[in-house]
């Protein structure tokens, strides 16, 4: 167990925003700057009251939030700490947050297509001859599924994310498979009528081969045509949302 020393996040001043915000704000900080560390202390309910000149009942409820988000662990009869590992659900008011943004769909398609660039990167720099092999083999699997005879969508998405999945495993990073876990959950809805309208529009063989064009790029290294690729492998999902997004404007 860590006691803190440095106590100066305590001085700064909480001027606005609401007392509760005010109070996770500047202990979220603390940690980011380093003031607090992973396994440290926090100073006493009373010893933060009278810092920041709030009441015990902000300071319980600012508590509260951060040991919601897994940014500090209460241990009864000790006091609250820092964690010292990281917590899937510290992701989940960045999840909430993107769902709920306005026209978040397109934001959400690029924000994945920014990280999917960022993964091959990292993976052509980390793979291995046995990760190859899975990507691979993740590949013979999704095309089995999509060419099936009575294919289904759902089981070709599941056999897609797999396929990702096998890729950002390559990294060997633990937060890029955090974020990314995340990120398909987000993506799922628009990605299933994806699936959908390319197996009814008979583009199966296009898809496969975009996917092929990655497995390639990431055995043969090269890095070059990281960009170029993933532009194409998003064609189908663009093009899915903007037709959902002129239907939206049709029913007004």
């Amino acid at each position: 167990m860590k006691m803190l020393q440095d106590k100066s996040f305590l001085k700064t001043s909480l001027a606005s925003k609401s007392i509760v915000d005010k109070v996770v704000d500047q202990i979220t900080a603390a940690i980011i700057n380093g003031e607090l560390k992973p396994g440290d202390k926090l100073p006493t309910e009373m010893e933060m009251c009278e810092s920041f000149q709030v009441g015990r009942n902000s300071i319980r409820e600012a508590i509260k939030i951060l040991s919601a988000f897994g940014v500090v662990h209460i241990k009864h009869a000790e006091g609250t700490f820092v964690s010292d590992r990281f917590h899937s659900r510290m992701l989940d008011p960045v999840l909430y947050g993107l769902i709920l943004q306005k026209d978040s769909a397109t934001e959400i398609m690029e924000l994945r297509q920014v990280f999917d660039t960022g993964i091959l990167y990292v993976a052509i720099e980390k793979v291995t001859p046995k990760s190859i092999e899975r990507i691979k083999g993740a590949l013979v699997d999704l095309e089995g599924e999509i060419l099936r005879e009575v294919a289904s969508p759902e089981k070709a998405l599941d056999a897609d994310i797999a396929f990702h999945n096998t890729i950002v495993q390559s990294t060997n990073n633990k937060l890029i498979s955090y974020i990314a876990g995340y990120i398909d959950r987000i993506t799922i809805p628009s990605r299933i009528r994806t699936m959908q309208k390319i197996m009814s529009s008979g583009k199966h063989v296009d898809f496969i081969n975009l996917h092929k064009r990655i497995t390639e790029v990431i055995e043969k290294r090269q890095i070059d045509l990281i960009e170029p690729t993933v532009k194409d492998h998003y064609q189908f999902w663009k093009l899915e949302l903007s037709s959902s997004a002129q239907g939206e404007c049709g029913k007004d």
